[in-house]
């Protein structure tokens, strides 16, 4: 069964350009890019790069990073946009690097497209190196519980956003714009407990709310933020 990105890789390509869409432009960017340059990070990798955006913006930072991802058409943009740059077919369920070659891995909005969470998390921890980041963006657990319901209106026309089945990790498909790809919910104490399982240690956690968003949109975005970030670091011993 497909997961919809090949097929979807045309417009997701269109959708993002090169400012990403509202949720990384205006939420996650500019946090994301704040926790990279917090540390001297000297070799980085970017789980499910996608097009590339990040890697470009790691490079732009000063880190050499590489991207992998296991969609052909995005590897094949993201090498058109980004020549000099290192992008490689690749599944964060079985990383073709050596243990502890990167002292950054970033998972930019990728854990909800992998249906076999518990063998990426341990690849990503592998193939990190002791005191090494792993930064993490992902969707709030409680948006990916209304997939693929999401907003509606009542009967007095009042906006609601429903979810339901909370506790219980399933797949359903997420669409708009063209996109249509399989996205995972599970509970944040799946996440949770998948990286203390691990030994690592959280050292920051944030729900960021839009920066210099229209006024309308960072007020609906505040009644059901969609986005955190978690940074965990793997202890030196």
């Amino acid at each position: 069964m497909s997961n919809g990105w090949a097929e979807s890789a045309d417009a997701w390509i269109a959708d993002m350009g090169e400012t990403g869409d509202f949720g990384r432009q205006y939420v996650l960017d500019t946090p994301m890019l704040e926790r990279v340059r917090a540390k001297r990070f000297s070799h980085a990798l970017d789980v499910g790069c996608g097009e590339g955006r990040f890697v470009r913006m790691l490079t732009e930072a000063g880190i050499p990073a590489i991207g992998i991802d296991p969609t052909e058409k995005l590897i094949a943009h993201a090498r058109s946009r980004h020549p000099e740059g290192d992008y490689r077919l690749g599944r964060a369920e079985a990383l073709e690097f050596a243990d502890a070659a990167f002292d950054l891995v970033v998972s930019y909005l990728t854990l909800i497209d992998i249906p076999d969470l518990e063998a990426a998390i341990a690849e990503m921890v592998r193939v990190l190196s002791p005191g090494g980041t792993l930064l993490i963006a992902n969707l709030t657990s409680f948006s990916t519980a209304s997939i693929p319901n999401g907003w509606r209106e009542d009967a007095d026309g009042n906006s609601q956003f429903i979810l339901d089945d909370y506790m219980t990790p399933r797949s359903a498909v997420a669409s708009w714009r063209g996109i249509s790809i399989e996205n995972w919910h599970r509970p944040l104490s799946a996440y949770m407990q998948l990286f203390l399982s691990h030994g690592l240690v959280l050292r920051h956690f944030d729900e960021p709310l839009p920066q210099g968003a229209d006024p309308a949109r960072t007020a609906r975005y505040r009644r059901v933020p969609w986005f955190l970030i978690m940074e965990w670091e793997k202890p030196l011993a």
